[in-house]
């Protein structure tokens, strides 16, 4: 009878032990699902009944609170959709009845925050347009809700896109402060597209959505470990987006797989009459992408190397070698080129943007109506100047350059616009491929994430952004593997219109080599 007493006692104590144990695990194992989950997979999942949308989009909620705002707090994510719930409701109800809107159905999306949201602020991270709700959704905001995806969050981002400063810290913005990497939280998330890159690559969404005009979809891509892909301009609509650059801006989706991007891509694609580059593009978009998704897309392909993006990281370079052998591996010949576009270019450049975003910010602030509580650039730059927070640790040179500023009728700026896309496009991508018989370009996305520096700002090593970004012509970047725990990418670029092409590469690589690796948070040292 003692040993039957003394063995209940002991059961009981090891009952008692285990209902007290919370640890850490516990708390998320609910939501560990959602690691590294597919569209697909949450399709599949809402078709089997194994979860509902509203169970899928409250857990993802509940990583945003647990990473973003607790945990090793991200910092990426602005403003919560306080409807996100009662729409996953309505999406359920619509599959319930055999209704399905489409592959996003359901899918729970993260905007940038200069993408405007009727039921969400769009402040660009900027504390004068805190609480400024446009009077509508942008265009892609439209069609991606029409699609079926929820829009459950905004993205921070490097205030103004990055256009503010003359020297500034990527992912930083007055409204929220600094975005941190997902790999190791003091490295850098790299910009404008910060909240949009952490967002997606620590898994608080589906799939985010970025801009670019130069650089700010591929290089947070590259630095959280991400593909991304910067259309054509004219692809998508900037309808509703804050602009800087009308010549170079466009969206784009960054997720953690090329089917993924594919997928939202087809979704978002689409002629508004509003948005005069587009028209362009109605020969040429699809609704459907995913069809150029083969595993033996590279097989025939020329792709030529741009060397001279090279020889800024030893490190960075082996891994480009290693592309090469995998490329070549798999079906396609590697071509070397000594390319290096016209030093001049970034200046004439970097004018069409002064100029372009004085013109497309005034008329943003003109959009908002009466509640916009500036009305140009000159009005902004005072407001900052009272602010406790906008100068404290940047400037605002871009926008005093800006303001200075003429017309889009002036020559400086016509000269600026013909020359660029002349080097970029006539002289550049297009003579490239040509000249070579190529399908494609390729070059490093960029170096590992830098430290994150508030005092000195970014610390860029090199990038191969500004070939596709400056003519406006498609980019997608995809991982090529690690140094030591940061991820780092390699692009792939081509003409006007050539998303199908580059889809299919970027997807035959990533199917073949398969890089991507989820983030650990690994704390400051």
């Amino acid at each position: 009878m003692k040993r039957i007493g003394n063995a209940v006692l002991w059961l009981l104590l090891i009952v008692l032990f285990y209902a007290c144990q919370t640890p850490p695990q516990e708390i998320k194992s609910d939501y560990t699902y959602l690691e590294e989950i597919t569209i697909q997979q949450l399709q599949e999942g809402y078709q089997q009944e194994t979860f509902t949308i509203e169970k899928v989009v409250s857990d993802y909620l509940k990583r945003i609170d647990d990473l973003d705002k607790n945990g090793p707090s991200l910092n990426s994510i602005l403003y919560i959709n306080s409807n996100a719930l009662e729409i996953a409701r309505q999406l359920d109800l619509e599959l319930k009845e055999g209704k399905s809107r489409g592959p996003l159905h359901g899918i729970p999306i993260i905007l940038k925050d200069n993408i405007d949201t009727y039921d969400m602020p769009t402040t660009a991270g900027a504390t004068v347009l805190r609480d400024s709700y446009p009077p509508s959704d942008s265009y892609i905001t439209k069609k991606l809700r029409e699609a079926g995806a929820i829009i459950i969050a905004k993205a921070n981002l490097s205030e103004w896109a990055n256009f503010r400063a003359d020297m500034s810290s990527s992912g930083w913005s007055g409204m929220l402060g600094q975005t941190k990497n997902p790999y190791v939280l003091d490295r850098n998330p790299c910009g404008s597209s910060s909240g949009s890159g952490v967002a997606a690559s620590a898994n608080l969404c589906a799939i985010a959505i970025g801009t670019e005009t130069n650089g700010s979809i591929v290089c947070p891509s590259n630095n959280n470990g991400l593909v991304g892909l910067k259309p054509t301009v004219g692809l998508i609509s900037r309808t509703g987006i804050i602009p800087i650059s009308s010549t170079q801006d466009t969206s784009g989706p960054m997720g953690r797989t090329v089917t993924d991007v594919a997928i939202t891509l087809g979704a978002m694609a689409g002629v508004d009459s509003a948005d005069q580059k587009t028209l362009a593009a109605a020969n040429y978009l699809l609704k459907d992408y995913t069809p150029y998704l083969k595993a033996d897309g590279l097989r025939g392909k020329r792709i030529g190397l741009l060397k001279k993006n090279m020889g800024y990281h030893a490190r960075v370079d082996s891994l480009m070698e290693q592309v090469v052998d995998d490329l070549e591996s798999m079906g396609a010949e590697v071509i070397e080129l000594d390319y290096s576009m016209d030093g001049k270019v970034h200046g004439s450049s970097f004018t069409v943007m002064l100029y372009e975003f004085k013109d497309g910010l005034t008329r943003y602030f003109a959009s908002l109506g009466e509640k916009a509580r500036v009305k140009d650039l000159e009005a902004l730059m005072e407001f900052n100047k009272k602010d406790p927070v906008e100068l404290r640790y940047f400037d605002q040179q871009l926008l005093k350059q800006a303001h200075e500023k003429g017309t889009l009728e002036d020559k400086e700026y016509k000269e600026a616009l013909a020359m660029m896309l002349k080097a970029t496009r006539e002289d550049g991508i297009d003579k490239l491929l040509k000249e070579n018989n190529l399908d494609a370009l390729m070059a490093p996305t960029g170096s590992p994430a830098w430290k994150t520096d508030l005092i000195n700002g970014d610390h860029f090593m090199g990038g191969s952004s500004s070939l596709a970004a400056i003519a406006g012509y498609p980019a997608i970047t995809v991982p090529m593997g690690f140094i030591d725990e940061l991820p780092v990418g390699v692009s792939f670029f081509s003409k006007a219109w050539s998303e199908p092409q580059l889809i299919e590469i970027a997807f035959a690589y990533e199917q073949n080599t398969k890089h991507r690796k989820a983030p650990k948070y690994i704390p400051v040292d």
